[in-house]
């Protein structure tokens, strides 16, 4: 054993440490691209309170495999992912498969591709970080009121809650993702386009965006409910 008391063991152990520590550095150092593509790095989350439910670490390939099943697992999944899941569920309303759209199915690959031809679309009309603009699309289209019920007396009355910071993204994704589905649906266009151009819509607050008219109709009826 090298007896750290001496010089010499001493000297050992420093050159040991400073090793750890620049191989620390080294790996602080590396900054992912999205695919090799779009650099993540820089991307600021205006809305604080989003800032907690918005994951936006720098990985080369995004594929979790569904390992974050713990509690609030959806926040450590990457919202480039999380937007490609909503993808899957594009025929879903109200918690029923409605409409068979033929665009996108449960294979990742085929998802993702959709989501990289959205962005290249987004990133040309725009000139941003693709990545940019669908966070502030998300930030811009999240509601922040929405209505239960609840029952009193017998009687049931609308309530008007706070949404939660994980709900609100789900909502935006969602409610973007179903805009672009139903504007593919039987058309020429495909789901990629249309998803671009409704990210886009809501980037710019565009009244035509669905996602935009669904948080303003819920925020409606949670101010009639108060």
């Amino acid at each position: 054993m090298i007896n750290l008391f001496t010089d010499c063991g001493w000297v050992r152990y420093r050159r040991v440490e400073d090793k750890m520590e620049e191989k620390i550095t080294e790996k602080k150092e590396i900054n992912f691209k999205i695919f090799d593509m779009w650099d993540i790095s820089e991307v600021q989350i205006v809305d604080l309170g989003l800032k907690n439910a918005i994951n936006l670490k720098p990985l080369l390939a995004l594929k979790t495999h569904g390992r974050n099943v713990v509690k609030h697992g959806q926040t450590k999944v990457n919202i480039v992912e999380r937007l490609m899941n909503k993808l899957s569920l594009t025929g879903h309303r109200n918690k029923k498969h409605r409409l068979e759209v033929g665009h996108s199915t449960g294979k990742y690959s085929k998802n993702m591709n959709m989501v990289i031809e959205a962005f290249k679309v987004i990133e040309k009309k725009t000139g941003k970080n693709p990545v940019e603009v669908l966070v502030r699309s998300i930030e811009k289209a999240s509601p922040r009121d929405e209505t239960t019920i609840i029952e009193y007396g017998g009687a049931r009355y609308p309530q008007a809650v706070d949404v939660s910071p994980i709900r609100r993204v789900n909502l935006a994704l969602k409610n973007m993702v179903h805009g672009a589905s139903d504007k593919a649906f039987g058309k020429k266009k495909k789901l990629s386009q249309t998803l671009a151009e409704e990210i886009i819509m809501a980037y710019e607050e565009n009244g035509e965006s669905v996602a935009m008219r669904k948080k303003k109709e819920a925020e409606a009826q949670a101010d009639s409910a108060r």
